[in-house]
């Protein structure tokens, strides 16, 4: 498993103060309240931060990060991606899994057979859509429903999946 999560890019600036705004990639953006601490990614280097104020606005977040005080030097972070440590405590309702953990697991049906690798995961609104990729690089679109995602092991990377009619 993942030791870091993305949470979020930086898409600009806000003030001249050197605050970020941030678009964040979790669908509960009240969780950046909960956040002490914050990485940047640099060149696949992580810099370290520490939260002084969290603000939302349309569904936007926006940091003020210690040591980051001024338009120019929040500019330098434009378009670079923030990460957090995964919170070993931090129990998921069932049947609910982090995305990171997601992609790259193996997929094959409840007859044993391999559809290919999660490559990525949108939202519909009402669920979840996991996109797994076999050999030849066909997508299969797989609604992460109950009727359809039969077992996910998050230590094994697999995922058993029924098919219904018109999936493939």
């Amino acid at each position: 498993m993942e030791e870091y999560f993305e949470i979020g890019q930086i898409v600009n600036t806000s003030g001249l103060k050197g605050v970020i705004k941030v678009k964040p990639f979790t669908d509960d953006i009240q969780k950046f309240n909960n956040f002490k601490t914050i990485y940047i990614s640099i060149k696949k280097e992580l810099k370290e931060f520490k939260i002084q104020q969290v603000r939302f606005s349309k569904n936007m977040v926006f940091l003020k990060l210690e040591g980051i005080d001024t338009i120019e030097e929040a500019e330098k972070y434009r378009n670079l991606y923030l990460k957090v440590k995964r919170d070993k405590n931090e129990k998921l309702e069932k049947d609910s899994y982090y995305i990171v953990d997601i992609i790259g697991c193996t997929v094959y049906t409840d007859e044993n057979k391999k559809l290919g690798i999660i490559t990525d995961v949108f939202s519909t609104g009402s669920n979840d859509v996991y996109v797994a990729k076999d050999e030849l690089g066909k997508q299969i679109l797989l609604p992460a429903i109950k009727q359809v995602i039969k077992s996910v092991d998050i230590e094994n990377k697999t995922i058993i999946v029924h098919l219904l009619e018109g999936l493939i």
